[in-house]
């Protein structure tokens, strides 16, 4: 009997970076029968960069957005239908720090295969860019909108960052990513290593590792565009 399968595909992070992503996802979104989304729009649009020719209408599409766990009824209905189903996320890689690991862990249990596709996570190659420790790191989302609560935060990443030589990767909603760049230049170290990721993937990415003592030099103005944050030792 043929099993259900299920393709994890990846999104361009960018709009002008879709040339980060194999040319071989377009067989395999072909190859689905139904989608599991984080948001319709998106997915779509995406699928036609990558090619042209995908039919939309000819797939049946679930939108994930922010309740991931209602959609488990049909899930489990296309598992048990033998589909291969395609889930993908917004942008980047779906279940890294994105949605899909509910129904990637329900497929799992079920012993249905999982086929992971090659792309771009934001996390990953502002590590591989950084030149902090790849080695020992953790994605912390995002960090308090209080001052207090962030300054608070902050310090205990810097306190974990030190004790175990690991890399703290964090994220801001873009319009506020000055306020937290003074906040990490006000609560960490001197010697602390500060990496900034700017629009990966895209034309105008920007992605520069400076400790605190330096970046207080620089008159940085980080822009109001998706961006990752680091901290750690150089």
């Amino acid at each position: 009997m043929i099993k259900a399968t299920v393709i994890l595909i990846p999104i361009g992070i960018a709009e002008d970076g879709y040339d980060s992503l194999p040319a071989y996802i377009s067989e395999y979104i072909n190859s689905c029968d139904i989608f599991f989304v984080e948001n319709l729009r998106t997915a779509r649009r995406a699928f036609k960069k990558l090619d042209r020719h995908f039919d939309i209408d000819a797939k049946e599409w679930h939108e994930i957005d922010k309740n991931e766990a209602a959609l488990i009824p049909v899930f489990t209905k296309a598992m048990d239908a033998s589909k291969t189903i395609g889930i993908a996320s917004e942008s980047g890689c779906p279940g890294i720090a994105d949605p899909g690991q509910i129904l990637v862990g329900l497929a799992q249990k079920n012993n249905i295969p999982v086929k992971p596709l090659v792309g771009p996570s934001s996390i990953l190659l502002t590590l591989m860019a950084s030149g902090l420790n790849g080695q020992s790191f953790s994605f912390n989302g995002y960090l308090p909108i209080h001052e207090a609560d962030r300054a608070k935060k902050i310090k205990l990443l810097e306190a974990k960052s030190i004790k175990e030589n690991s890399t703290q990767l964090f994220i801001e909603t873009p319009y506020r990513n000055n306020q937290l760049f003074q906040s990490l230049l006000k609560n960490l170290g001197e010697n602390t290593a500060v990496c900034i990721a700017s629009q990966v993937t895209s034309k105008e990415e920007w992605i520069k590792t400076k400790t605190v003592m330096d970046w207080k030099k620089s008159n940085a103005d980080i822009p109001k565009q998706p961006t990752l944050f680091a901290i750690g030792s150089l």
